[in-house]
C-alpha cells in the first residue's frame, strides 16, 4: 500500500503517540500503587486494573448470587449478556426469618456454594464478618471499578448498598380525601386520627430513618405518641396495600414507595394513592457483598458493579418503580427526591439501625424481637 504526502506526518503522528500511549499505560501509578499497599496493610484485596478483575472473572467463568433484589431475574439477563463467558445462576432471598436462619448457616460454616450474598441490613453485623476483604471502596475512587462511592460502606469497605427506598403515605382516595391525608407526620397524632384510623407496619422502617435528622429522642416519643393513637398494627408491606385498595382500611402510616406504586397498577378501582410527606425517611437496603469463602469472587466483584452501574440501576428502575440508589447520579429516585428534605439512613449510622428497631419497637409497647 502506497502513502501519499499528506498522510505520512499523519502516520508518524499516529505511530508516535501510540507509542508514547504505550509507555504512559506501562508506567506504574504511584497513587494507585500506594492504595495497594496501604490495602493490603490492612489485610484487604486491592486489584490495580479493571482487565485483570476481568480475566480472573474470565478463568473462573461461573458466579452464584443470593439476592433480595425484586428484579433479579432481569439483571441476571442483562449481566449474561454482558458477560457471557460467565454461567451465571441467581437465587431470591426474602424475609426476616430466610435473613436470620442464613445469618446463623454461615456461623456454623453451612454455606459453601455462593459468590454473592445479601447482608441483610436487620442483621447487618452477623454478616459482615462473612465478606471477602475486596476493598471495593478503595478501588472505585481509584477508578479500577466504576461504582459511586456513596453506594460503599466506607467502614468495611467491601458492601455495596445496591438499591434505596423511601417512605411514603397511602391511602384509600373514596374513604379519605387528598386534602385530609396527613401533611405532615405530626399530623397523624390529631385527635382526629386515633382510635383504628390508620395503619402502622410493626416493622418500624421509615420511623428508624427519621432519626438521623430528627434525632432518637425525638423518634422514640413520637412512637410512643403513635402508639397512643391506638392504631392498626399490621405486618407485611405487600399485605398492607390490598386491604387499603379494597377499603377495609383507609391509610397507612409510613410505607415503601415502590410497593405503594407497584400495588396501584394492580389497583383496579384506582382507589390506592400516595402522598410524600417530609421530611422523606430515606433506608440503603439490598446491601450485597463477595462471600469470603466464594468460589469465583472475581465474578462476583463484577456483578456488583454492574448492580450499581447505570445499565444496573435503569434495570431497577424500570422493574421496580423507584427503588434505584440515592447515590446512583441520575437515577430515578435521585432525580424524585432531589431538592426535598430527606432524612437518610446511610453509612453515617447504617450500623446503629439493628440497636435503633429495637428501642422503636419497645416505645410502640411490644417487647424487643429476640435474634
Amino acid at each position: 500500500m502506497k502513502f501519499g504526502p499528506l498522510q505520512i506526518p499523519a502516520l508518524v503522528f499516529l505511530g508516535s503517540w501510540i507509542a508514547s500511549f504505550a509507555v504512559f499505560a506501562a508506567a506504574p501509578d504511584a497513587g494507585l500503587l500506594k492504595a495497594k499497599k496501604e490495602a493490603e496493610d490492612k489485610g484487604f484485596i486491592f486489584e490495580t486494573s479493571h482487565d485483570d478483575i476481568l480475566a480472573n472473572a474470565r478463568r473462573e467463568g461461573k458466579l452464584r448470587v443470593l439476592s433480595s433484589l425484586e428484579s433479579l431475574k432481569e439483571m441476571r439477563e442483562a449481566f449474561a449478556r454482558k458477560y457471557p463467558f460467565i454461567d451465571v445462576q441467581v437465587q431470591e432471598i426474602t424475609g426476616t426469618d430466610a435473613h436470620q436462619r442464613f445469618a446463623r448457616e454461615l456461623k456454623v460454616g453451612a454455606v459453601k456454594d455462593w459468590d454473592v450474598i445479601n447482608a441483610s441490613s436487620d442483621f447487618y453485623s452477623e454478616y459482615t464478618p462473612f465478606m471477602k476483604k475486596f476493598d471495593i471502596l478503595g478501588m472505585a475512587r481509584r477508578g479500577v471499578l466504576r461504582t459511586p462511592t456513596g453506594m460503599i460502606d466506607p467502614e468495611n469497605r467491601n458492601i455495596v448498598a445496591i438499591t434505596s427506598q423511601f417512605a411514603v403515605v397511602a391511602y384509600n382516595k373514596g374513604l379519605i380525601s387528598r386534602d385530609k391525608v396527613p401533611q405532615k407526620w405530626e399530623d397523624f397524632l390529631k385527635q382526629e386520627f386515633k382510635g383504628r384510623k390508620f395503619m402502622v407496619d410493626l416493622r418500624p422502617h421509615p420511623y428508624t430513618a427519621m432519626i438521623p435528622l430528627m434525632g432518637l429522642d425525638w423518634v422514640l416519643e413520637y412512637c410512643r405518641k403513635l402508639a397512643a393513637q391506638e392504631p392498626i398494627w399490621f405486618r407485611g408491606q405487600t399485605r398492607a396495600l390490598p386491604v387499603i385498595a379494597t377499603g377495609e382500611y383507609r391509610l397507612h402510616a409510613g410505607i415503601s414507595y415502590h410497593f405503594t406504586v407497584s400495588a396501584m397498577k394492580k389497583d383496579p378501582t384506582g382507589n390506592l394513592q400516595l402522598k410524600v410527606v417530609e421530611p422523606v425517611p430515606v433506608s440503603m437496603v439490598d446491601t450485597e457483598g463477595v462471600f469470603v469463602a466464594a468460589p469465583h469472587p472475581y465474578a462476583g466483584i463484577l456483578w456488583l458493579e454492574f448492580e450499581a452501574s447505570p445499565e444496573g440501576q435503569e434495570i431497577i428502575d424500570k422493574y421496580v418503580p423507584l427503588k434505584s440508589s440515592l447515590y446512583a447520579p441520575d437515577s430515578l429516585v435521585e432525580k424524585v427526591l432531589r431538592g426535598k428534605k430527606l432524612s437518610v439512613l446511610n453509612w453515617d449510622n447504617f450500623h446503629m439501625k439493628e440497636k435503633w428497631t429495637g428501642l422503636i419497637v419497645e416505645a410502640f409497647g411490644f417487647p424487643k424481637a429476640k435474634q
